[in-house]
């Protein structure tokens, strides 16, 4: 179990990392990065601790890993594994949403299947087995970007003008592949050990050469990130933007010029039906999304607790509009809650002994993500009303002895001084306002892909036999001879 301290020494490797227009020399200390890249330190710092419980003993060969690498094998390993994730996105009280143990998911799913990557013209079952191994022997952090360049929503990549604009085969060799192309959306990639890259978007016969799964490590020859804007080098202060300055995952496109990938990290080559079976037949697609429910539930319920908290502080709690709206928020959170434990309730276990959470219940949950969220951050922001315009410009307000006695006099609550009060709403803004909660709020729209492709995987794990079985029945229960009128 490597320490914060050996996964913050691994970021110094010759990675090529663009943010406005430089590359970045340092990651670990880049303002950009070093955030982030602290609060990761912190999560295998957590998780390294016996006291944490979330330490496992590999059956293969004795050692501890972390429990959120390792595949359930049993109802209790379920719980115990939905408890590991929750303590970890209690730390980030959510607000990191692509952490190690979101990819970490699927690569044990993956690890469980390995029949799944035999299929085709090659068996990189051995390849994906020894990859899990070494992602749980060195506690690895794994990012992904498995979405095509958005050049043209409306064709696949064989149809794109130009030369592997999706990432795809340049030029096969007897010791690997050659990639050139680009793909997105690497959350956290900057901060990450490897990158999965493969393509969750459905692809014809005609675009084998950009059916591929493999893992990359961040700092490969040729390979490089180029970074949305990053918001914490703009904060001003952790009081000022509590969230922006802890948890600004890095969003990146990842562009291949060439990149070298050796076969044995390659597990899907050229396959299409691959692609299916990598995130459908393993499970890691239900599991990884389950993993990514457990974290919105916290998230949710961090932001019915400011809510709540609001509330109290400007002394509305007891009207009845807040508190329906408070109720209404809480409903929300708890149908989050409800769908992560409904689906371990009726987790099952595959033929290969995985246990499974419940398709019917992530997926529910899954399909309303999208409206969900953005309903509760409308309920907050009717909540905080202009409270969140009007405080201090920053946190020097209430240092420079000239103007804290102004704050303390006119910007306070009976219940909180001003500088509790300023406190509580730069939380706020930091949540229904700043950049960092506009990129949440698209984020979580958009986390498992558009909302019809969302429902689709609800609408195909729900289950519909039983209950169009059930009004056929009912229907079959009466006729035309009862149906004389009264």
């Amino acid at each position: 179990m490597r320490s914060g301290a050996d996964y913050l020494a691994a970021l110094k490797g010759p990675r090529r990392i663009y943010v406005d227009g430089a590359p970045v020399e340092d990651v670990a200390h880049h303002p950009a990065f070093a955030p982030i890249a602290k609060t990761i330190a912190e999560l295998f710092d957590i998780a390294a601790d016996p006291a944490a419980g979330m330490t496992v003993t590999d059956p293969a060969t004795g050692s501890t890993v972390n429990r959120l690498f390792t595949p359930p094998r049993s109802r209790e390993d379920l719980a115990a594994y939905r408890a590991a994730v929750t303590t970890w996105a209690r730390h980030t009280h959510g607000w990191v949403g692509r952490s190690p143990d979101h990819v970490g998911a699927f690569v044990a799913a993956f690890s469980a299947h390995p029949e799944a990557f035999a299929g085709g013209d090659h068996d990189f079952a051995a390849n994906v087995t020894s990859f899990h191994r070494r992602v749980l022997r060195e506690n690895l952090y794994v990012s992904y970007a498995i979405i095509p360049p958005q050049v043209s929503r409306a064709t696949s990549a064989h149809a794109w003008e130009g030369d592997l604009i999706q990432a795809g085969v340049a030029e096969e060799r007897p010791d690997g592949i050659v990639i050139r192309g680009a793909q997105m959306l690497a959350t956290g990639g900057a901060v990450a050990d490897e990158i999965f890259v493969s393509c969750i978007k459905p692809l014809s016969p005609e675009d084998a050469d950009f059916a591929l799964g493999f893992a990359v490590p961040v700092d490969a020859e040729g390979l490089k990130l180029y970074c949305r804007r990053p918001y914490a080098p703009a904060a001003t202060s952790s009081y000022d933007y509590p969230l922006t300055t802890r948890y600004d995952e890095t969003d990146a496109l990842v562009v291949f010029d060439d990149v070298f990938i050796p076969w044995e990290r390659v597990f899907v080559y050229r396959d299409v039906a691959g692609l299916r079976r990598q995130f459908f037949d393993t499970g890691a697609h239900v599991f990884g999304n389950w993993q990514a429910q457990i974290r919105f539930m916290v998230k949710t319920q961090f932001i019915a607790g400011l809510a709540r908290k609001v509330a109290a502080v400007n002394g509305v709690d007891k009207f009845p509009g807040v508190v329906e709206k408070l109720g209404e928020l809480a409903s929300l959170a708890a149908v989050v809650e409800s769908s992560v434990l409904a689906a371990e309730y009726a987790a099952e276990a595959d033929e290969q002994g995985l246990w499974r959470p419940n398709g019917r219940a992530v997926y529910g949950s899954m399909g309303l993500q999208a409206e969900l969220y953005p309903r509760m951050l409308a309920i907050l922001r009717d909540l905080v009303g202009g409270g969140v315009l009007q405080v201090p410009s920053s946190v020097s307000e209430l240092i420079n002895p000239e103007t804290r006695a102004d704050i303390d006099r006119y910007v306070h609550s009976p219940s909180a001084p001003a500088e509790e009060r300023v406190k509580l709403f730069k939380l706020a803004w930091d949540v229904v306002g700043s950049e960092f909660a506009g990129r949440h709020h698209q984020y979580e729209m958009f986390y498992a892909g558009a909302p019809f492709v969302v429902k689709g995987y609800a609408f195909r794990n729900y289950g519909f036999d039983g209950p169009v079985g059930d009004v056929d029945a009912f229907l079959s229960s009466y006729g035309l001879e009862g149906g004389s009128a009264r």
